[in-house]
This record gives structure tokens, C-alpha cells and sequence, in this order.
């Protein structure tokens, strides 16, 4: 008897063994939340509230929940500006963000601030993509390439990547130590440094035991010289999906064939909360991903939190600059971004400014930095710095006439004849000139000239030019402009003194002044003192013509 029971025991034991065994290895659907290009859009189109009561309700139904971002957070309006990013990384820890990777604007505000930051992060960054040669502080010395996330028996492994492009598309001095770079993001070779690195690091994560391989990439999804999302794809295997920003496209789902013919998945979800992205990974092993425009509900903690930022900022950001009786704009009718490949009125606007302010001939402002439409109404210091969101030093400097005609071809190097494809921006530039005191034709027939360095700044030019017709405004009529004639240019710190964008065609030019007010502070007395927007940039001007 004692023997039939000791074998009932032992069988009881193994049962309920295999009974835990089965258990453990029960696998759920994973939904992987994810945002890009925030820029600080905390409360537009969808919104971090919603967001957050989206996500909150996926976990209190499901076990394998995580919410990621893709970069651009900390930049791009009044409350990462005036706080040099720390509200929107204390908003995000609200948010229980589990891991980003960064954008080219989480660098506006210096290397050393970004490092600043790192201490206050409660979600962890991923930056795959860097090498540091200095001999100061490297900021990404504890910050991991890729984070391996255990969702019951399935391993997911995250890998973040930055734009190879980061140096030209912030500001090209943060990454310098004594007047020599000493960061990189696999920039070379039009991208197959960067798919060698992705390559060497997917295959560390699968030898690790990942059974699915998430790129959370800044790359942008194409269309970027070889360093976007698409060409990264082709160019590498073991990937299962991309999720991307910074191109600011919306793409629910497509799939592109790795270097093997594997289809791999690849969403974006625009800018500023327009959507929030989903990316499932079913229990039957299948990757599928929709967006989410709206929701029925809002987290109270969030909406709470954000007042309390908001609080800090009001008594700057709500006073009163002027009235406006019409919108002044950087997109169409429709809504599509303009002022990266074609003169808008809020363009104008900005380089008039700059030029009023810095008293020069001729004034320079990159269309990447002129953010937002100035709509009717009350005028706020709010508005105003949604325009110039970055608070970028103003610099002025004497430019020959042939300097000058480099930074325009510089600037036009995407222009397309057309500048949107179905809901979609085309032929977009950060580094496009919107510019005052001057107008120029652009012929879209012409391939760039542009050759630029291992680094992506401007090398020379070989080869026909796309920009002509330039003229200068002097005693109130537009005359050819003169190659060796000295004029007198404004435009920011970031394009005349430090390359922003890749584009040294000013440096080395005569400076007249080097550090000049704030861009906002700029907008602000310049609109002053108008008095009154009426009638004013009611319309473009000719100042930029595409052919």
C-alpha cells in the first residue's frame, strides 16, 4: 500500500511539474506601443493623455504590454524649449515609456544637457550607432545599443538607431572637441557601415536567444541616401519589423524583402501624436500593426501633469504680442509641409524678421527651423516661439556674393518639381533657405551638384547648378547678385558659424556679430514693432521660384 501510494506521489509531482512547465511556456500576443517625432506635441491630435489610458487599458487586459519611442521628443515647442527638455522627460516618466532611441533634436540643446537628462530618465534610451573618438566624456558610454525584453517564454530584442545624418541635422559643433568631430554615427559608405553595424548586432541578439529583432530607428523610412529604413531593410537580415521616425510619415503597415527575400514589416507614425502606433506579435508568431487616431478616454494623472508644466509656462508663453486677421502658413491648404522645399509666408515672415533685426542686406533662415503656421486671432509669445521653437542664437557676417550663391544650392539639393505625393511631403530639406532681401529661381530639371564629405558636409560641386536667377534687394529693386561682391547676411549661429544642416558655405566668412539675440525674442520685436499683421504675408512673393 505504501508502495502504490509513493508511485501516486510521485506521478501527482510530475503532473503538476508538467502542469507549471506548460504554463510557463504559454505564450500571449506582445503589443508593442509606439510614438515619434512627439517634438513636444504633448497635447495635440491624439495626446499623451490618451495615449497613456490606451496603453494602461492594453495591460489591464493583456500581459505583454510595452510602449517605446522612436526619437524627436524632447524638442519642437515652449515646454521642452524654456526647460531644455526636462518637462518632457518628467511627462514621459509618467507615461511609463520603457525604452526610446533618439532623434537628431534630443541633441538641440547640447550634448552635455542630453547627458544632464539621462539621470532623470526612468525609461531606458538605445543608441546602437555611435562611436566616440575623444578624449573627454563619451555620453553614450552607459547607454546600450539594444535591450532584450522577456515577454513570458518569447524574447523580443529592441535595437535603437539614430540618423547617421545627426552631426548636419543638429547642431554640427555639439559633436566637436577641440575644432575636430569626435562623434559618429556610421556615416560612411552611403549606409553599409550603418547595415554592418544593425547586422553585427542582430546576430548578437539572436545568439542571445531573441526570437524577434524590433529596430526602433530615427532613420526615416526612405529616401535618405542609403541611411533610411528601407535601404537598412535590404541591406540585412534576422529583422522582423522597423519601427521608424523621423521622416514624419504616416505608413500603417508595409513590408520590404531583406537581403534574404524575408518580408519585413515597417511602420511610422507621423509627428506630433497624429496617430499612435501598435505593432502585435500574435501567439501564432504572425506581426501585424494598425494606428490609433482617437480614443474614448483620458488618463487624469497625465492630464494633471501636464497642466502642472503648462502652469510653469504660462505667464511667458500667454502674453499677448498682437492680432492677426489671417493664417500665416508653412503648409497648404491641405495641410502638407511647404517651407522645407518651397517659399511660405511664415517663411518670409521669420527671415524678415532676422534681417530687421540684424540690420543686414540679406537674410538666411532654413526652412527646418520655421515649424508652425501662425493662424488667426489673438497673436501669444506662444505662437510665436511654435514658429522658432528652438531658440536658436542669431549671428550675422560679410558673405561674397559666390558664398552665398553656394548656400542656395546647398539648400536646394531635394527640391522636387512637385512637393507633396498623394498625403505625403516630397523633396523635403531641412537645410532649404527661406530667405528675405533676396529672390532666386530653382530648376528641378538638374540633378544636385552638391558633393559633400564622410561627414555630410558640403565638400564642393560638381556639374550644372539647379539655383539661378539670384537677386539682391538694393534701394528698394532686386539686381543680379554679384560673385565678388561683399554683402552683409543674417541667419542663425547654427548656419553661418557652425555648419547646421552640413552646409559650410558661410564658414570662414567675416563675422560682424556672433552671438545676436534669440530667434523668438527676434519674431517678437519684429512683430512689435508692425503693430499690425493686417495685410501683411498674406501671400508668397516670388522670392523663391520652382521650375
Amino acid at each position: 500500500m505504501k508502495r502504490i501510494l509513493r508511485i501516486a506521489l510521485i506521478v501527482l509531482v510530475s503532473l503538476t511539474l508538467f502542469s507549471c512547465k506548460a504554463k510557463k511556456e504559454e505564450r500571449d500576443d506582445i503589443y508593442i506601443f509606439f510614438t515619434s517625432d512627439v517634438h513636444c506635441g504633448v497635447e495635440e491630435n491624439l495626446g499623451l493623455a490618451s495615449v497613456k489610458a490606451i496603453v494602461d487599458d492594453a495591460k489591464a487586459e493583456h500581459p505583454y504590454v510595452s510602449l517605446v519611442d522612436c526619437g524627436d521628443f524632447l524638442q519642437g515647442g515652449a515646454m521642452g524649449s524654456l526647460s531644455k527638455g526636462k518637462l518632457i522627460v518628467d511627462l514621459m516618466n509618467a507615461m511609463d515609456y520603457d525604452l526610446v532611441t533618439y532623434g537628431n533634436h534630443e541633441f538641440d540643446y547640447g550634448v552635455n544637457r542630453l547627458d544632464e537628462l539621462h539621470d532623470a530618465m526612468e525609461f531606458k534610451p538605445l543608441a546602437a550607432n555611435v562611436i566616440y573618438t575623444g578624449s573627454q566624456k563619451n555620453i553614450f558610454e552607459n547607454i546600450d545599443p539594444y535591450e532584450i525584453v522577456e515577454y513570458g517564454p518569447i524574447k523580443v530584442g529592441y535595437l535603437g538607431l539614430l540618423t547617421p545624418k545627426t552631426i548636419t541635422n543638429s547642431t554640427p559643433t555639439f559633436f566637436m572637441e577641440d575644432d575636430r568631430y569626435v562623434y559618429d554615427f556610421y556615416s560612411g559608405n552611403n549606409g553599409e557601415d550603418l547595415a554592418a553595424r544593425t547586422q553585427e548586432l542582430v546576430d548578437e541578439m539572436r545568439e542571445k536567444g531573441a526570437d524577434y529583432v524590433v529596430v526602433i530607428s530615427h532613420l526615416g523610412a526612405r529616401d535618405n541616401g542609403g541611411f533610411d529604413s528601407i535601404s537598412l531593410i535590404a541591406r540585412t537580415q534576422g529583422i522582423d519589423a522597423v519601427l521608424d521616425g523621423h521622416a514624419h510619415l504616416t505608413i500603417v503597415e508595409d513590408r520590404y524583402p531583406n537581403k534574404n527575400g524575408d518580408d519585413v514589416l515597417l511602420s511610422s507614425v507621423g509627428t506630433k501624436l497624429s496617430t499612435l502606433g501598435e505593432l502585435i506579435i500574435a501567439k501564432d508568431g504572425s506581426l501585424s500593426s494598425l494606428h490609433i487616431n482617437e480614443y474614448n478616454r483620458q488618463d487624469e494623472e497625465i492630464i494633471r501633469k501636464i497642466g502642472e508644466a503648462n502652469d510653469e509656462l504660462a505667464q511667458i508663453l500667454n502674453q499677448k504680442i498682437t492680432d492677426l486677421d489671417h493664417d500665416i502658413l508653412i503648409c497648404d491648404e491641405a495641410g502638407i509641409r511647404m517651407s522645407r522645399s518651397r517659399e511660405t509666408t511664415a517663411g518670409n515672415l521669420v527671415a524678415d524678421a532676422y534681417r530687421w533685426i540684424m540690420d543686414t542686406q540679406i537674410s538666411l533662415a532654413n526652412g527646418g527651423a520655421v515649424r508652425a503656421s501662425l493662424n488667426k486671432g489673438e497673436v501669444l509669445y506662444q505662437n510665436l516661439l511654435d514658429i522658432t521653437p528652438f531658440q536658436n542664437t542669431l549671428a550675422s557676417c560679410y558673405a561674397t556674393g559666390q558664398a552665398i550663391l553656394d548656400a542656395l544650392e546647398y539648400g536646394a539639393q531635394n527640391c522636387e518639381g512637385i512637393y507633396k505625393l498623394e498625403d505625403n511631403a516630397v523633396g523635403e530639406y531641412g537645410g532649404f533657405l527661406q530667405v528675405s532681401g533676396l529672390k532666386y529661381t530653382i530648376d528641378t530639371s538638374i540633378p544636385t551638384p552638391v558633393v559633400k564629405d564622410e561627414n555630410g558636409m558640403l565638400k564642393g560641386f560638381e556639374g550644372e547648378r539647379k539655383v539661378k536667377d539670384v537677386y539682391v534687394l538694393e534701394d528698394g529693386e532686386y539686381v543680379p547678385i554679384d560673385p565678388e561682391k561683399t554683402y552683409s547676411v543674417s541667419s542663425t549661429s547654427y548656419v553661418i558659424f557652425e555648419g547646421g544642416d552640413g552646409n559650410t558655405a558661410l564658414l570662414g566668412s567675416e563675422p560682424i556679430t556672433r552671438e545676436g539675440p534669440v530667434d523668438v525674442n527676434a519674431m517678437i520685436e519684429y512683430v512689435t514693432m508692425l503693430g499690425d499683421l493686417t495685410g501683411r504675408y498674406t501671400a508668397t512673393e516670388g522670392r523663391i521660384i520652382i521650375e
